[in-house]
């Protein structure tokens, strides 16, 4: 019953998602540990007649990790690339080059069976309505304001900086983003966010955070103090190995897909609705300037979001 689940997940994917049209070549792009999900994919795009090839690579160390120039080549040179992989490439000059030529890409970073059953259930015209509306919100603010009972109080600056919808429907030349997907997301001015964030839900790269949250401290757009145990040792080490800039605050997203549930998986984490995230280190994907090979997302939960004087979120209720 599962495998017939996932295969649904596959066809959704390939068909409403991606839109593929008759005659245009998948490429899917997988690794050793999300294989089974990758040949998923491969194999029901052949079911739908269309020319597909599965390349399996080593899985990547982190989070933006470049593949191999092989594979970077090859995902130029196809209609539409599927990236089910245990590291994300999403924020990699490979996808970059790739949905500069007009490919459209998706990227499943971390991806596992549950999450592309659930997270793929949900239905996608109704979270490109909302994404598309807080992209316009986010486009008409300059101060983003968000707070939590348990202590975050940070302000930043997106004055200018165009939002990105993640839509899930990404049917046009040069579309993509991740999937299952479901949030809106900008970058904040560089040097300019202060304040404190309070990750109690889930953090990139670490999991669910449980009982522990984690305090980031924010100066001047970059992370002064990460505390909170043994999960924030593990953050400030894995950052600390990228230098100054891995501590830059990266992005500011709300989550918008009712059907993704707080998993430890930040590819489902960052898309619950009801949630905001906010990330360190990478943005050159979303229109910063800060191009490091790490990008760490923080989830937030039930927050109360101020776009300028105007409430859109209240303890994780969205008022829009």
């Amino acid at each position: 019953m599962s495998q017939q689940k996932l295969n649904k997940a596959c066809r959704i994917a390939i068909k409403d998602c991606m839109a593929a049209k008759k005659g245009e070549r998948i490429l899917v792009v997988t690794d050793q540990k999300k294989y089974e999900i990758g040949r998923a994919l491969h194999l029901t795009a052949m079911d739908l007649g269309y020319e597909s090839l599965l390349i399996e690579m080593k899985a990547g160390e982190i989070n933006g990790e470049e593949p191999a120039k092989e594979v970077a080549e090859l995902m130029q040179s196809y209609d539409v690339v599927l990236c089910p992989t245990e590291k994300s490439l999403t924020h990699t000059d490979a996808r970059r080059n790739a949905s500069a030529k007009g490919v459209r890409v998706a990227t499943f970073p971390g991806i596992t069976k549950d999450i592309m059953i659930r997270g793929l259930s949900a239905d996608y015209k109704k979270i490109q309505t909302l994404t598309l509306k807080l992209k316009k919100l986010f486009e008409k603010t300059k101060i983003i304001h968000v707070t939590s009972q348990i202590g975050t109080d940070i302000k930043l600056d997106i004055t200018g900086r165009k939002a990105i919808a993640s839509k899930g429907l990404f049917h046009r030349s040069g579309e993509g983003g991740n999937l299952p997907t479901g949030e809106t997301f900008a970058a904040p001015l560089e040097g300019t966010t202060n304040g404190v964030f309070v990750v109690d839900g889930s953090m990139a790269g670490i999991g669910v955070i449980g009982n522990t949250p984690i305090k980031i401290t924010v100066e001047n757009g970059y992370a002064t103090a990460i505390t909170g145990g043994a999960k924030a040792k593990k953050l400030r080490t894995m950052l600390e190995k990228y230098g100054k800039e891995a501590f830059s605050i990266a992005e500011i997203g709300i989550g918008a897909n009712d059907k993704a549930k707080l998993s430890g998986f930040i590819l489902e984490d960052e898309k619950v609705l009801g949630t905001a995230h906010i990330a360190l280190g990478n943005n050159i994907t979303m229109g910063g300037h800060v191009n490091v090979p790490i990008h760490l997302d923080g989830v937030i939960k039930k927050p109360t979001i101020f776009f300028d004087k105007k409430e859109i979120m209240h303890k994780g209720k969205l008022l829009i």
